[in-house]
């Protein structure tokens, strides 16, 4: 798990991991108690969400609860590298608060698309599926995979062909990228155990009713910190369409919305350059080997090769 974090996020008054939890069961994926939806869609050329965003003075951040990404801490308060990074950009946008709208990782895209919350700020890696229903930020980080093993790591498993090749009992979360990469290594798909999240995978293979868990490297460093009985592997590149692949996560929004996503980017790109987005990602365990310069553009036509 990450560290007990020091933020500045700024969330919605009295908004606790009880009353967060109390308005997903209440609400569906609104997950908030007293939270609405975004009240029309955008008519305007390009969108006018941004303004609407000002006038309210609050910004909805559609998480899934995954840590380092987008989560509710220990204390009930809104953290995560996506939160963190989305403060400090729509504070500089004129959009003081930010309010957090928990759901499952495969409803974020709809629940975006049916506008019970603003943005997708979840960390989600940029895909040309993706790109299909959703329009993207540049990355705010580029990453590789990582699996979690028993300690020693018994059957030498560091890439996804040594799990086809040694018939390892191989476990992800449901709608992460990890499980077609595995497809195609050659691993059969009915046969991969879906679990939640990382602490749920972790469990599984200390358990033994997993070989490897896959995630993010930024995602099993996380999760085996305090495991006596488990390790992350060194990074790896998983191999696409016969060649090296990286992936790079983004906020998303919905297409009418192009003025919000472009002055985005514009601070976005204004704190890559002074080093502030590392700052913001650092206590969360990216390091500068997760920086990066790649674009929406690029990951959206496939790119992201090594």
């Amino acid at each position: 798990m990450a560290p007990p974090l020091e933020h500045g996020i700024h969330t919605s008054s009295g908004t606790t991991r009880r009353s967060l939890l109390a308005g997903v069961a209440a609400a569906g994926v609104l997950g908030v108690s007293g939270c609405s939806r975004v009240a029309t869609a955008s008519t305007t050329n390009g969108g006018d969400l941004l303004d609407r965003l000002r006038a309210a003075g609050v910004v909805r951040l559609g998480i899934a609860g995954e840590i380092p990404f987008g989560y509710i801490d220990k204390n009930g308060e809104l953290t995560g590298e996506a939160p963190e990074l989305a403060s400090a950009i729509f504070k500089r946008l004129g959009v003081d608060r930010v309010q957090p709208v928990p759901t499952d990782f495969g409803s974020l895209i709809p629940g975006l698309k049916s506008q019970q919350f603003d943005v997708v700020a979840a960390g989600m890696y940029v895909t040309p599926e993706r790109c299909q229903q959703v329009i993207f930020a540049d990355p705010d980080y580029q990453i590789q995979d990582s699996f979690v093993v028993k300690k020693g790591n018994p059957l030498g498993l560091h890439n996804y062909e040594d799990v086809v090749r040694k018939k390892a009992r191989f476990c992800t979360s449901t709608g992460n990228a990890q499980i077609g990469y595995v497809v195609e290594a050659g691993y059969k798909e009915s046969d991969i155990l879906l679990v939640p999240d990382q602490v749920a995978g972790l469990n599984a293979v200390e358990a033994g009713r997993a070989d490897v868990f896959a995630g993010t490297a930024v995602t099993t460093r996380a999760v085996v910190k305090k495991s006596r009985k488990a390790e992350a592997t060194k990074p790896f590149s998983a191999i696409v369409d016969g060649k090296p692949h990286i992936d790079g996560g983004a906020f998303a929004f919905r297409p009418t919305e192009t003025n919000l996503r472009d002055a985005f980017n514009v601070e976005l790109h204004a704190l890559k350059k002074s080093g502030e987005v590392l700052r913001i990602l650092r206590p969360f365990g990216f390091t500068e080997t997760e920086m990066t310069t790649l674009t929406a553009k690029e990951l959206c036509a496939g790119g992201g090769a090594v």
